[in-house]
Order: C-alpha cells, then structure tokens, then sequence
C-alpha cells in the first residue's frame, strides 16, 4: 500500500468519524429538543389543571355564597319570621312563667310540684288542639271549646303568677315591685297562649285566602251562584244523584244549563240569541246600505269630473221654447165657482236625463281576479288600442273605456299620448275643452 492510499483512507476515515459525531450531536439535540416539549407540554397541562381546579374552587364558592344567600332570603321571608318569632316568644313565656308556679307550689308542698307542670302544659295542649282543628276543618264549636280551656288554664296560671309576684314582699321587695313583679308574671303567662293563637287564627285567615287567583275563582264562583240561581239548584241535584265523584262539578254544570236555558254553551239564554241575530241582521243592513251610499257617491263622482270633449258632446244652444199645448197636456178641469181664470205661460220643456239605479257592490268571491298592470303595460296598451285614432278622440272616458282603467289614469295616458302625437307631428298638444 503506498502513502497516498494510506492517507486518502485517513482521511476518509476522519471525514467518516466527523460525519457520525455530527450526527451523534444533532440525535442528542434533538433528543434534549424532544425533552424539553415534553416538559413544556407537561408543564402547560400542569398550568392547565391547576387554572382549571382554581376556577372550579371559585365556582363551588360562589355556589355555596349563593346557597347561603337563597337560604337567608327564604329563612328571613316575614311569614318564616313571624313563625320563629312567634315561637321564641312562646318559650321565653313559658320559661318566664314556669319557675314563679313551681316555686309557688313547691313552697306550699314539694307533692305539688307536678301540678305546674300540667297546668302550664294543659294550656299549650288545647293550644296545639286549636291548631289541629283548624287543620282537620273540624266545627267551630270544637275550636271555641278548646279556645276556651286554654283561655281557663291561662287565666289560673296568671292568677297564681301574680299572687307569688305578691308574696315577694315578704322577701324584701316593696309593695310596689312585688305588685308589678307580679303583674309582668302575670302578663307574661297569657302573653305565650295569646300569641300562639293569634299566630294561629293569622295561619287559618292566609290559607283560606290562597293566591289571587284562587281569590278570584272564589269570587266568579259566588257570582255565579248568585246570578244563576236556578241552574245551580239543577246542578247540584245532577250531582246528589250521581254516584260519588262521578260527575264532576263543571260537567253538572253543564249540562244544567242546557236543561234551563236548551243552549249547550254556557253562556248564552235565548234572549241573548234573539239579540245576536238581531243585530246581526241590523249590522248588515248598514253595511248594504252605506256600499248603496258609496256607490252612488262613486258614480256622480265620476260623472262630475268628465269634461264635455271627454263625454262627446259639444255645447249646444238652448233648445227652442216651446208653446204649451193645452189639448197635449191635461185635460181641463172642471171650472170652480169663484175661480179667476188665469192666462197660462209657456215653459220650456225640461230636459230629462235618465238617472243610473245604484246597485249594490259585487262582492269580492264573484270578482274575477285581474293581475295588476304597472303603469308602462297600461301605457303600450293604451298605445296599441289607440294607435289608428286621430287626436281628436283621445280623449279620457275613450281610453278609460277602451284599457278599462280609472278616470285618474285615464287622464295621464291622455296627457301622455297627446303629448307623443305633438311630438310625432311637430305642432303643440290641443288644449282640452272645458
């Protein structure tokens, strides 16, 4: 092997070496490239859960904030309210009249330490009595009973709650503190029974009231009563002889009123049809009557705007007098006695013009429907039906006539071709006769 090949070799061999290093450093760099996304994609999901958990402990801690909210608006509604208040004033009644009755027959005999006990707890038994009566709709009788026996229970309690405010003196107090120890004692006692029952007379009133429109159904339903009285008394029969709960009130309502008034809408009497086709019948007769009116309106209108060209008469000279013919009119008549003869004048004959009998409108489900013409199409048709007129006759009942249009647009077709005529022939439009 010679030297040249030797070193080409090294060389080739270095180049070698150099190329794999080469792509040994850029595998490792890629590599460290590799890992720091890694550790950048785990560190941005890392950021990700923890915003995330952070919003999500914002949010339970605003719901929470506004459970408690929704819970101190529903637990501070004034009927929550006067409810617990109602019930604290209870207790501390009791707890304030409790002791002094112990304490006072406890110092007559220890034996009749039972004896408060009941007669305090007698009171708020009926009390609660009251309550049950008025949830079961018992009779009245029955709540006045029990009204009654808390009233008697209270009324003794008090009565032994000022005598022991009294028996104070004996213990230091003046006549004065021990007579109003007693009187608070006292008021204090029927002060928790009154309450309870008052609480419970308000309950009773707001339930039989209900909501504003069970107060108006109440209402409608008092009304009714009141103003069908004989309907009601059928419908109550149709229900007393059906089976229980078989026929429902409105249904025996019903019906009750087809027996009374033979009319299957509740509402409505005989009367109250006679009434409705009468004016019925009334309401049409205005409406043909005033389509009369309009009609007639329309055509003396329309006949009143047409000049004497457009209607194709020329002003003639008055027609000439003529001599009254006494045999070509009446007869004589007989002479009266002490009539004057009188020299009869000639009157010109008065020109009679057959009047037009105003008709009704033609309704519109007998109109055959015309498509609605845009002013160029009623132009090229007035053009086309009048293309062979001389420009004397175009005048505006003649197009009216001849494209069927109104007297208005009439007379701008007119305008309109009369100024095309002027135009064509070179000489200036012809003034309309008046």
């Amino acid at each position: 092997m010679s030297l040249s090949t030797y070193r080409q070799e090294q060389r080739a061999d270095d180049a070698a070496k150099a190329e794999q290093r080469r792509l040994d450093a850029s595998a490792a760099e890629e590599r460290r490239a590799e890992r720091r996304r890694g550790e950048d994609e785990r560190a941005a999901r890392l950021r990700q859960q923890a915003r995330q958990d952070r919003e999500a402990d914002r949010a339970a801690r605003r719901q929470r904030r506004q459970e408690r909210a929704e819970a101190r608006s529903a637990a501070l509604t004034p009927e929550n309210i006067y409810r617990r208040g109602t019930l604290g004033l209870v207790t501390a009644s009791g707890l304030a009249s409790l002791p002094a009755q112990v304490l006072h027959f406890v110092g007559i005999s220890p034996l009749l330490l039972p004896l408060p006990l009941a007669l305090e707890g007698a009171a708020w038994v009926m009390a609660a009595g009251v309550a049950y009566a008025d949830a079961r709709n018992l009779p009245g009788w029955a709540r006045w009973m029990l009204r009654s026996l808390v009233l008697g229970c209270a009324a003794f309690a008090a009565y032994i709650n000022y005598g022991y405010g009294l028996s104070l003196v004996d213990h230091g107090l003046s006549e004065q503190d021990a007579s109003t120890v007693g009187a608070g004692l006292a008021a204090v006692t029927i002060l928790g029974p009154a309450v309870f029952e008052i609480r419970q007379w308000v309950s009773t009133i707001a339930a039989a009231v209900g909501s504003a429109e069970e107060r108006d159904r109440r209402r409608h339903a008092a009304r009714r009563r009141r103003h069908h009285r004989k309907v009601l008394r059928v419908a109550n029969r149709l229900v007393s002889a059906a089976p229980f709960g078989a026929l429902p009130a409105e249904d025996a309502w019903g019906r009750a009123w087809a027996i009374v008034h033979g009319s299957d809408e509740p509402c409505m009497t005989p009367d109250l049809h006679q009434q409705a086709v009468e004016s019925a019948d009334r309401m049409r007769t205005a409406q043909q009557h005033r389509k009369t009116s309009e009609n007639a309106e329309e055509s003396t209108e329309s006949a009143a705007k047409r000049s004497t060209a457009e209607l194709g008469e020329s002003p003639a000279a008055a027609p000439a007098p003529v001599e009254a013919d006494a045999s070509a009119a009446a007869p004589d008549p007989a002479p009266v006695a002490g009539a004057i003869d009188r020299p009869v004048k000639a009157v010109a004959a008065a020109e009679s013009r057959p009047r037009r009998r105003a008709t009704g409108r033609v309704p519109e489900s007998a109109r055959s429907p015309r498509p609605k013409r845009t002013p160029e199409q009623l132009l090229d048709e007035a053009r086309s039906a009048t293309a062979d007129w001389p420009i004397e006759e175009l005048t505006a009942e003649a197009i009216r006539r001849a494209v069927r249009t109104a007297p208005t647009k009439a007379r701008e077709l007119r305008e309109t071709l009369r100024a095309e005529r002027a135009e064509e022939t070179g000489q200036p439009p012809a003034a309309e006769a008046a």
